[in-house]
């Protein structure tokens, strides 16, 4: 059984929800540290041709793992993120299907970060067609750091196989995890162009721009590097 896992990070980009769909089982690694240099709270949208960044206020002590972290609503931050979809998308193929479905789920009022994260990103990754079994870290019993963790969520979830972002190879040993009965495997994704409102297309925004332009169809049937062809069904 193929086994991912990430950090429940806001909105992210296409390459999150490849994991997800390159999974039989994915685990939302929700009971880590909180860092404000990760995307656990903020991600990027077109807004014409510029980059604008969506960020979320939270409160948190240094120390505290995802499901401590609590977002400010005092300080209006839904409705100026819903507001900033709008300016930007009002005029996108699929606005009107998809802006109903994030101000439903964002404007919702959640305990803690992780938790709108989670809800979030399951949603999306439901009306995408991924269809992977979603657990959460913390209703696991597991101990270890870093790559010992993965490995024992991996066992404890029955996955023989863990498909790891490219970012963990500096610490990731692909014998250890052998000896483990686990085979180490690193997502083969890459940006892909779609249609946008922009002239020249810009790699790695949310999750959010590929939706508004495209709606929720499953961008990663027909990916090269699985049957050679582009999510449009075109050979590359």
């Amino acid at each position: 059984m193929v086994v991912s896992i990430h950090q429940p990070d806001y909105l992210p980009y296409l390459g999150y929800f490849y994991k997800m769909y390159s999974a039989d089982t994915f685990i939302f690694l929700d009971n880590v540290q909180f860092s404000s240099g990760n995307m656990h709270n903020w991600n990027n949208i077109l807004t014409g041709s510029a980059v604008t960044r969506l960020k979320i206020p939270v409160a948190y002590r240094f120390g505290d793992n995802l499901t401590q972290v609590a977002c400010k609503y005092e300080l209006g931050w839904v409705e100026k993120h819903l507001r900033l979809i709008r300016e930007a998308y009002s005029g996108a193929p699929f606005f009107d299907e998809v802006y109903p479905v994030l101000e439903d789920l964002i404007g919702r009022e959640y305990d803690s970060l992780a938790d709108l994260n989670i809800c979030l990103n399951t949603e999306i990754a439901r009306r995408l067609g991924i269809t992977c079994k979603i657990v959460k870290a913390s209703d696991i019993p597991c101990e270890g750091k870093k790559e010992s963790l993965v490995i024992n969520l991996c066992r404890a979830v029955g996955g023989d196989c863990y498909i790891s972002g490219l970012g963990a190879k500096n610490y990731q040993d692909e014998q250890d995890f052998a000896e483990q009965g686990v085979v180490l495997k690193y997502s083969d994704f890459s940006p892909f162009p779609y249609k946008q409102m922009t002239e020249d297309f810009v790699p790695n925004m949310s999750v959010v721009d590929y939706v508004m332009n495209c709606g929720w169809r499953n961008p990663y049937v027909g990916k090269k590097g699985t049957d050679g062809t582009d999510p449009d069904g075109s050979s590359r």
